[in-house]
């Protein structure tokens, strides 16, 4: 009994306990339940509205800010198919035949892919692509949303503008457009939540629990490295000041906390890496590996001027901001001017409260990061070194491109936020020791009035989308079967790339139920075996693709026709099928012809059995 009022009393004095002293009872709504699926609704309304450019026909819609990485997205989607069918590994032969593609190597994801499958198989790639493009902004927002309100216990309002932010924010609508692997985000608060509550079962010395949370966070990290291990490696790098900073804030606690933390983290490593040693493997070792990250850091790498200034994507957004960053996919930063101040401030008035002064620490060091090797200003680089300079070239490290650190500061800025929101609707009655003073009267108000007007300007606007072309009759109408085998090769006209993988959308349609050459991914064909983007094509590919950007058929001589018939040998070949809807498919033909002889028309395509 002695030892369980001490816990209870400790808890009570805990700054980021949710049963903290001198809360009343009227904070908690009476059906919580019902709240939650309010404002998760809410969240999933909202994503729906970003996202409905996609619908009513996913199959003929794109995003157009980034249409090639979603055609990878849903090849990925329709391979992960194959899982169902016992057919499907982690290096898969669909791709890039005959050598095949290291699926975790790439940005692929099997456990949004085997969760979908259902989907894809029964509507196709795009549908699931779609769903996906609005389910991980909703189901992050939510994540994060119950963590906050439960994990923490803030307020629901609080809880929900956290949500919100982590959910919506500019890196997040960004990243929306086919950077599947950085939204879904959803597994993230799960994570936080095992660490939190291994950290309050050590704290209680509780053995069983400190065990059991030990393996909820292993299995947690597992199924958030099949969906998302650069996901996966910045949440861990954030964990690392955010658990520094808030211990050396509680030191007293920390020291009766790190035997029992350090016994459930050592199960939780254990436990992983148990089930994560073969793929890890693969994934750095294995067939179609890669030693490097494809993406130059100085590249990649945020902009100073960025951080205040508003995304493109945001209502308040100019287009010249765009300029600031890499892409349209990289709007990492942009979380303007009046979001920084608020937060600030909000860190200066919580910096008695252990967790607000971690988070403050972890978004500091994360920003840092994110500006890369070198500092730049406006788009001018200054020659002014950084602390990324360390990480360059550092196997598997460098794989995260520097201006992704950033994604982590959104949901310790949304913390800060939170506990200030809540802090700042709290009665000052009763008030613990490590609370900082209330306003009262319509000062109490300032916080919310300001949070919200620093929110306004990033609310976001629909993700752009576009039409594109329906995937040919032969394939949607399973003619395809005529001229390939299950498993065997086809190989469409032009050949798929990584600046032109349209053909890619053939297999997807198909649910990569045959194998296409060369293509988009990354695999080990830069010089030194490290990586590249895609493969260097064969000489009959890169003939057709002459007469594609053309638009004039090649002379074809006899050494042309040996060459083809060894590039067929070589991909092992079974048919050749042109797209009768590519702008020069009269040239095309005519080469094809010349290569391989005269060709058959099947619904449409001509087809040339190998």
């Amino acid at each position: 009994m002695g030892r369980t009022a001490t816990v209870r009393a400790a808890d009570r004095d805990d700054p980021d306990n949710p049963r903290r002293a001198g809360e009343p009872d009227a904070r908690r709504p009476r059906r919580p339940y019902l709240v939650d699926c309010g404002v998760a609704l809410l969240f999933l309304a909202a994503a729906a509205w970003l996202g409905h450019g996609l619908w009513p026909d996913p199959g003929t819609r794109e995003l157009a800010l980034n249409p090639t990485d979603q055609v990878l997205i849903e090849w990925f989607l329709a391979a992960d198919t194959r899982v169902l069918l016992g057919e499907h590994g982690l290096v898969t032969d669909r791709l890039n035949a005959p050598d095949g593609v290291n699926l975790l190597a790439n940005a692929s994801s099997l456990t949004l892919g085997i969760l979908l499958a259902p989907v894809t198989l029964a509507l196709g790639a795009p549908v699931s692509f779609a769903l996906l493009t609005i389910g991980n902004l909703a189901g992050t927002a939510t994540g994060w949303y119950l963590l906050f309100a439960r994990t923490l216990g803030a307020r629901r309002a609080a809880a929900a503008v956290g949500g919100g932010l982590c959910g919506f924010a500019p890196a997040m609508i960004s990243h929306s457009n086919s950077h599947w692997h950085m939204t879904a985000q959803w597994l993230v608060p799960a994570i936080a939540w095992s660490v939190v509550r291994l950290a309050r079962a050590a704290a209680a010395g509780q053995p069983r629990r400190i065990a059991t949370s030990g393996l909820w966070l292993a299995g947690l990290v597992v199924a958030q490295f099949f969906l998302g291990a650069e996901l996966l490696y910045l949440t861990a790098i954030t964990m690392i000041p955010l658990t520094i900073g808030y211990a050396v804030r509680r030191r007293d606690w920390a020291r009766r906390v790190v035997p029992g933390f350090a016994a459930g983290l050592g199960i939780a490593v254990g436990a992983a890496t148990l089930l994560l040693a073969y793929p890890l493997w693969v994934q750095l070792a294995g067939p179609g590996s890669v030693p490097n990250g494809p993406f130059d850091p100085h590249y990649f790498s945020a902009d100073l001027a960025s951080w205040p200034a508003f995304s493109p994507l945001a209502v308040a957004g100019a287009e010249r901001a765009a300029a600031l960053a890499s892409g349209p996919a990289e709007y990492n930063t942009f979380l303007g001017l009046p979001l920084l101040l608020v937060a600030l401030g909000c860190g200066v008035w919580l910096r008695r409260q252990p967790l607000a002064v971690a988070a403050t620490v972890a978004a500091g060091v994360m920003g840092l990061l994110s500006l890369g090797p070198e500092l730049v200003v406006n788009r001018v680089r200054t020659g002014f070194p950084l602390p990324y300079t360390v990480l360059v070239d550092v196997p598997v490290i460098d794989g995260a491109l520097p201006q992704r650190y950033a994604v982590a500061v959104v949901p310790l800025v949304a913390l800060l936020l939170v506990l200030a929101l809540d802090r700042a609707l709290q009665q000052p009655v009763g008030l613990p020791r490590w609370a900082p003073p209330l306003p009262t009267g319509p000062a109490r108000w300032a916080l919310p009035v300001a949070a919200g007007l620093a929110l306004l300007p990033l609310v976001p606007a629909p993700l752009p989308a576009a039409d594109r072309a329906p995937v040919p009759a032969f394939i949607t109408g399973g003619h395809w079967r005529d001229c390939v085998e299950p498993g065997g090769v086809l190989v469409p006209v032009p050949l798929p790339t990584p600046a032109a993988p349209e053909p890619m959308r053939w297999a997807a349609a198909a649910n990569a139920g045959f194998a296409v050459p060369e293509g988009f991914f990354i695999g080990p064909y830069a010089r030194g075996g490290r990586a590249s983007m895609g493969t260097a094509p064969r000489p009959t590919s890169q003939l057709l693709a002459e007469v594609a950007g053309s638009g004039e058929a090649a002379p074809v001589e006899p050494g042309h026709r040996h060459q083809a018939a060894r590039d067929l040998a070589y991909w092992r070949a079974e048919c050749v099928v042109l797209d009768p809807a590519h702008l020069h498919h009269q040239p095309l033909l005519t080469t094809l012809a010349e290569l391989l002889g005269p060709g058959e028309q099947i619904a449409g395509a001509w087809v040339w059995r190998v």
